[in-house]
């Protein structure tokens, strides 16, 4: 466990423009105007953490260079900002992974302004979702984002129906979710794609129909879903995997690009784009309702992340899980830091 002072709190800073990662002592933060403050129980490490501080991706409105990380955080409220009058001091809450600014910016936790690696937290009063005592901090924390992004991108962005087919390529801490959601939502049938055996495998206990390393996707899918794919997703944020996933698409098909590396890509065809109705969409995070869906879908049992957590880390030794995150070892669903 990490030590707290009166005047201070361990904090995990990622200095962007360095590239590092250390383990700090900073000030407790003050929950301001309308904020609350959180005592952090669990805090999920994320592959956008690893591309944040490798700057593959990097923040649109961060003020300065060093922001403590993390996005997916789930504690208990220690203190209310002035303005707010609940949820009550002791209750168990997880936070969404970042707000919308009056002036319509999108601000994400952990990477526009200070995240939930640290002891305490603050945020803002309307991101805050209370959870059931039944709900594990360390599964609670991983909703937002690593379940609630795929969730927004099956529910809401591709808008799945029950029967139809789909595609996810990359089954890390996203794409394994996904497959679990697309079960519970009726796509049938689902093939996953990911070049490790060992994250095929756990496609296939999760609810996949089919898996394929990169070089059968195209025949697994063609023998399964002959007219071509309905939706495909793309959690592996890879150029390749865009085209590949485009020309598995049938009719109306829809490719949903999820995984971000800060890359493009290209059309191969607009003839047969155009031709079959085609379309791509992007999912960026989820919104607050997604979060409360699953909390509540959570609550009666109809999905179940308990195996989700692939270890649980004390917060000093950030830097080292996000280096093991980098190199997929253990293939991890998520990691989480305890502090």
């Amino acid at each position: 466990m990490t030590s707290m002072t009166a005047n201070g709190m361990t904090a995990v800073r990622a200095d962007l423009s360095a590239h590092t990662v250390t383990v700090e002592h900073v000030p407790i933060p003050e929950p301001g105007e309308g904020e609350i403050r959180i005592a952090v129980k669990a805090a999920g490490v994320c592959l956008s953490d690893v591309h944040l501080v490798d700057g593959s991706i990097a923040p649109q409105f961060l003020e300065g260079s060093v922001v403590t990380l993390g996005h997916e955080v789930a504690g208990i409220v220690d203190s209310l900002g002035p303005g707010v009058t609940g949820p009550e001091v002791g209750t168990r809450v997880l936070l969404q992974a970042g707000h919308q600014t009056p002036e319509g910016r999108i601000l994400t936790r952990g990477v526009d302004y200070d995240g939930g690696y640290a002891q305490y937290t603050v945020a803002r009063a309307e991101t805050v979702v209370p959870i059931p005592d039944s709900l594990p901090f360390e599964q609670a924390a991983i909703i937002p984002d690593a379940v609630s992004t795929p969730w927004a991108a099956v529910s809401t962005t591709a808008h799945i129906h029950a029967g139809e087919s789909a595609g996810v390529w990359g089954l890390g801490g996203l794409g394994a979710h996904a497959v679990q959601l697309l079960r519970m939502s009726g796509a049938a049938p689902i093939i996953a794609i990911d070049p490790l055996p060992a994250a095929r495998d756990r496609a296939l206990a999760l609810g996949a129909d089919a898996v394929a390393s990169p070089d059968e996707a195209l025949d697994v899918i063609a023998t399964l879903s002959p007219g071509g794919l309905d939706a495909a997703f793309d959690f592996a944020g890879v150029g390749p995997v865009r085209t590949q996933a485009l020309r598995a698409l049938g009719v109306h098909g829809r490719l949903v690009v999820v995984g971000l590396a800060g890359q493009g890509f290209e059309i191969e065809s607009d003839t047969t784009f155009a031709f079959k109705g085609q379309a791509v969409l992007g999912n960026y995070g989820s919104e607050g309702t997604h979060v409360r869906e699953l909390v509540h879908l959570l609550e009666y049992h109809r999905v179940d992340f308990s195996t989700s957590v692939s270890g649980t880390f004390p917060l000093t030794e950030a830097p080292a899980v996000i280096e093991r995150l980098a190199r997929k070892e253990s293939n991890p669903i998520r990691f989480v830091l305890l502090p």
